[in-house]
């Protein structure tokens, strides 16, 4: 039987395919711009998954003339994360967030200009279960992978494994890596910037890694370098600017030439500001940090002019992501030849041998804001004085390895190993500024004496660090002589000896 349809039938017909073709071809576009927005990953959002990006960034600040390298390459070849806070490496529940690393590691120079004004370079996307996840592992490349691996090409480190340091004289070091490095170097909670890193359901998130290379490298005494990394991670907005300014000279409203220093701070557990960031002023006293999570943060500048004449610490608090503080004037201590030096002794044991730990030194300063006061402990960024024709250069140690017990200091405890530390700090008591809707003002730094807190903590060498020692935290505030810790311009003062014990 034939069938017969009417001209006016056949054109609605045709209209209704267009139209649903139509339909169809746009929510097949939809699902491509999905795709492509989310890094280039081809798996596609659901209600129950999202899509994270990972960036890695470090503004370096002991690049020459502050310290001796001019390089330090890194090799990664995953970045997971955990909704549990204290899942272990062998626990069940990583989640891979840039899988592209498997078959290409990438090397990153973590003291190369950044691929944008923010970050060094994108890691990798995935998409990944909804959740909050509360601690993250970054993943590095052995130095002597196993056969038919995949890694990085071109290799900067060619002949010195996959992981290394390029000094001033451009001379190549091997960076030896702990076994965490390999198996993941944790990031736990409280290294993750405003919490858990929370995916929603088709939502996507960007996750930065800073990597502090100039507070992760410690070089032992056979010359060798060892990677003992300070990490940092935070979901951060590429909307968000981060925090900039210009220091300058207080008096003459200059930038500073010579070396400045500026740390991005925030409180710790037990309220001391650590250091989560730091980079070093432009020629025209500009600096920047980006990308940063959301929230407040406290800037640390300290800076040491032409002739080593030495600055005071100028901390401004409470600063929201976004800011642009301006100029931040530095109050130069006219007639100071040199920065302060403080000086001392480590020592380490087990109770019953000599003990290897590394440890990690601050000088730390106190500041008052608000009414009525309050009162916080700021680490003050460490600096470096200049050889002249009549003094040699100094450098802080901010990282010292304790394996011997050679050259002990007279007094020092039985079954001990010892080793020496220098810490370069401003010769004033700080200035503060404190944020408000109407702008900063300052607070003249106060007279002398200038009191500071020498800050140890201990760590298990080789193994990402994991805290060491009973107590591992041991903060002084005495000189050797049993008096107040107070400091003076172009002169050493020797820190009361700090002993570990109950090391492992």
């Amino acid at each position: 039987m034939r069938t017969t349809f009417s001209r006016s039938f056949i054109s609605k017909l045709n209209s209704r395919v267009f139209a649903a073709s139509v339909a169809f071809a746009a929510a097949a576009l939809a699902m491509v711009i999905a795709v492509s927005c989310g890094g280039g990953n081809t798996a596609l959002q659901t209600s129950t998954t999202g899509m994270i990006q990972v960036s890695i960034s470090d503004p370096p600040s002991c690049m020459p003339p502050n310290g001796q390298f001019s390089h330090v390459f890194i090799t990664v070849r995953s970045v997971q994360a955990h909704t549990s806070a204290t899942a272990d490496a062998s626990a069940s529940g990583w989640q891979e967030l840039a899988p592209q690393l498997a078959s290409a590691p990438m090397q990153v120079d973590l003291f190369s200009s950044p691929q944008t004004t923010c970050i060094l370079a994108q890691l990798g996307s995935a998409s990944l279960p909804v959740g909050a996840y509360q601690q993250i592992r970054l993943i590095l490349l052995s130095n002597s992978p196993g056969s038919g691996g995949a890694v990085p090409s071109p290799n900067n480190c060619a002949g010195n494994g996959f992981n290394c340091v390029v000094l001033s004289d451009n001379s190549v070091h091997e960076l030896a890596l702990s076994s965490e490095a390999i198996t993941g170097l944790k990031i736990p909670p409280g290294q993750i910037v405003g919490g858990p890193i929370n995916v929603a359901a088709g939502q996507s998130v960007d996750l930065n890694i800073d990597f502090n290379a100039c507070a992760s490298i410690i070089q032992e005494g056979n010359g060798t370098f060892r990677l003992k990394p300070a990490l940092t991670a935070g979901q951060v907005s590429q909307n968000n600017s981060g925090i900039g300014g210009q220091v300058i000279d207080a008096v003459s409203k200059a930038p500073i030439k010579g070396n400045v220093l500026v740390a991005i701070e925030q409180p710790d557990s037990g309220g001391v500001d650590r250091i989560m960031m730091e980079t070093t002023a432009d020629a025209n006293g500009n600096f920047r940090f980006c990308p940063l999570p959301t929230g407040t943060f406290d800037i640390v500048v300290v800076a040491v002019g032409p002739n080593n004449l030495p600055y005071n610490a100028t901390t401004v608090l409470n600063v929201p992501n976004g800011t642009n503080l301006g100029g931040i004037p530095l109050q130069p201590e006219t007639g100071a030849t040199a920065p302060a030096t403080l000086q001392g002794f480590v020592t380490a044991t087990t109770g019953t041998a000599g003990a290897s730990v590394d440890v990690s030194m601050s000088a730390l300063q106190q500041v008052s804001f608000g009414s009525p006061a309050v009162k916080r402990q700021v680490t003050i960024p460490l600096e470096a004085i200049q050889a002249t024709q009549t003094t040699s250069a100094t450098a802080s140690t901010e990282l010292i390895s304790i394996t011997t017990n050679t050259s002990c200091p007279t007094g020092s405890p039985v079954n001990t190993n010892c080793a020496q530390y220098t810490l370069v700090v401003p010769a004033s008591n700080p200035s503060v500024g404190a944020f408000s809707a109407s702008g900063f003002t300052y607070s003249a730094p106060a007279a002398a004496p200038v009191p500071f807190t020498v800050d140890a903590r201990a760590a298990v060498p080789k193994s990402g660090g994991t805290a060491d020692c009973s107590p591992s935290e041991i903060m002084t505030t005495t000189d050797a002589s049993a008096m107040p810790l107070v400091v003076t311009p172009a002169t050493v003062t020797n820190v009361a000896r700090t002993d570990f014990k109950g090391c492992s």
